[in-house]
């Protein structure tokens, strides 16, 4: 299993764990991540209205949960079509978060995510594992 996809620094603002995002996992033009530099980036990851929201901006806040509004219309319209599309919540990763820390989440993360055959990383965008290809 490839740890360092399930580490702290790669739960973006919004809940997303980044490790298991189709766009962190590809070989080519790799993204490195919501908090990371913005190099290879794709332009919808630059142009994210939640990551550019004006609470992290400034600096004021670390994760939705912690702003005055959450959940906003925006989040929730992402919450929505995670729900639908890859059966994976933005807002309950970030209730899950809030609960029981950031540690814990990232632990039941990699439970979650890591392939049982060869211990590879589950794409939440394509349902089975980046490695051997054994759907979730």
């Amino acid at each position: 299993m490839n740890k360092t996809n399930f580490n702290s620094k790669l739960i973006a603002p919004c809940g997303m764990d980044c490790g298991i995002c189709m766009a962190y996992l590809r070989e080519k033009n790799k993204c490195p991540g919501c908090r990371q530099e913005n190099n290879n980036k794709s332009k919808s990851c630059l142009n994210c209205k939640i990551k550019n929201c004006k609470v992290f901006q400034k600096g004021k806040a670390r994760f939705c949960f912690e702003c005055k509004i959450f959940p906003c219309d925006k989040l929730k319209h992402l919450d929505k079509r995670y729900r639908t599309k890859y059966n994976m919540s933005m807002i309950e990763n970030l209730e899950n978060i809030k609960s029981s820390g950031i540690r814990k989440f990232v632990k039941n993360e990699a439970i979650k995510w890591t392939c049982s055959k060869c211990q590879g990383i589950i794409c939440v965008h394509k349902g089975y594992c980046n490695s051997c290809g054994k759907k979730r």
